[in-house]
């Protein structure tokens, strides 16, 4: 059975739950899942890397390649 099925299965299933505390648990789970995903994408930057990007921007800074932060705002307003 592929994923897709199993989902539709799966809603009609909980379409057809009565109790609010079962909604609730399952709303809880899908939210604490949703929460897991969300952590999984944010990949900590190391050290490293931290340092190279500081190391770019201090050289850009240098070599006059930045915008003044009151340049961007003008620009939306």
């Amino acid at each position: 059975m592929d994923l897709t099925t199993r989902k539709l299965e799966f809603i009609q299933e909980f379409l057809k739950l009565q109790s609010e505390e079962a909604v609730s648990r399952f709303e809880n789970l899908l939210n604490k899942e949703k929460e897991n995903i969300s952590a999984e994408n944010i990949k900590a930057m190391t050290e490293a890397e931290l340092n190279a990007r500081i190391d770019q921007s201090e050289e850009n800074f240098k070599n006059n390649r930045f915008k003044k932060s009151s340049d961007l705002f003008s620009k939306y307003e």
